[in-house]
Formats: C-alpha cells, structure tokens, sequence
C-alpha cells in the first residue's frame, strides 16, 4: 500500500508542482549555473542511487554532509530553498523510480562510515530511504549517527500507513 501511494503521490506531484519546478529550475539557474545537484547516497538493501536535488550550495563545494559543509558555500536562495524544503522537490522522481519513499530514513551519503555502520546492525537498510521522517521531524540530523540509526529503525518497526500518512 506504501508503495502504491508513493507511486501515486510522486506522479500527481510532479505533473502538478511542473510550473513550481521550472521557475525553480530557472532560478537554480541563475544563482549557480547548475540548477541540479544529484549525488550518489545509499539507500534500500545498500543499493548506490544518485538522489536529484535543487542545488542549494555553490558548485565546488565537497560532497559531505550538510553539518559539515562551511555555512558560506550555501547561496542566498539556496537557504530560502533549505528552509522550505524546496530544495527536496527533484526527488519526486527518486520516488517514482522506486529508489526512495516519501518516508523513510534519509539516505546516507558513502562516505558516512558510522552511521553506515549503525544503520546496519539495526536494519534500516531494509526500507527504503525517504524525503522525509521521524528523525528530520525531531530535527536529528546526520551528526549524530548512533542516534539517528535508532530513531530510523525505531520508525521502520512501528511505521504502519496511519503514521506514514502522519509524517508526510
């Protein structure tokens, strides 16, 4: 049923946002060059995927973290993006794909060893990774592996259609 809604939902959601995300392709544009950032992250069965994303950060910035990226290679509208969650529309498309859902544990980036290292004594690479979930709503970010394993397998074992419908 999951699935089902996250196909449906992706669909609907790209073919409705389609104006949204070219007025936001175009201003991407403008402020970088590149309005598209897309990176490889691992995701359900440890599986590599490239996530697609509006690019919030300058072009040269390392691919690491968000915690850990300087504060100043983030654009002007590149926070506006962040602190709307804009920046997160592209993908949509990871979710139709079947790579992502619109719940589920954030996908970790491959050089995140630790949290790799967490989420995989606890199984959270069972599910597939998502836009959004209980450790984003706690606002538990990446920095803090150990808990943010427990937290995403705690929201896998006790995620039922009520509380993905809830978290979305």
């Amino acid at each position: 049923m999951i699935r089902f809604t996250d196909l449906i939902c992706s669909l609907f959601g790209i073919l409705i946002l389609l104006p949204v995300f070219m007025v936001l392709f175009i201003l991407c544009f403008f402020d970088t060059g590149r309005p598209l950032f897309i990176q490889k992250r691992i995701g359900h069965k440890q599986r590599t995927f490239k996530i697609i994303k509006f690019r919030s950060m300058q072009v040269d910035t390392p691919s690491i973290a968000s915690h850990l990226a300087s504060v100043s290679s983030i654009t002007k509208f590149g926070k506006l993006m962040r602190k709307s969650k804009l920046d997160e529309l592209p993908q949509l498309w990871n979710v139709m794909l079947g790579q992502m859902s619109l719940v589920g544990p954030r996908p970790c980036l491959l050089n995140q060893k630790r949290l790799i290292t967490e989420r995989k004594k606890l199984g959270v690479f069972n599910a597939r990774p998502g836009i959004t979930g209980l450790a984003q709503l706690k606002g538990i970010d990446m920095s803090k592996p150990k808990l943010l394993a427990e937290i995403d397998a705690d929201m896998i074992k006790n995620l039922t259609f009520m509380t993905y419908l809830k978290y979305i």
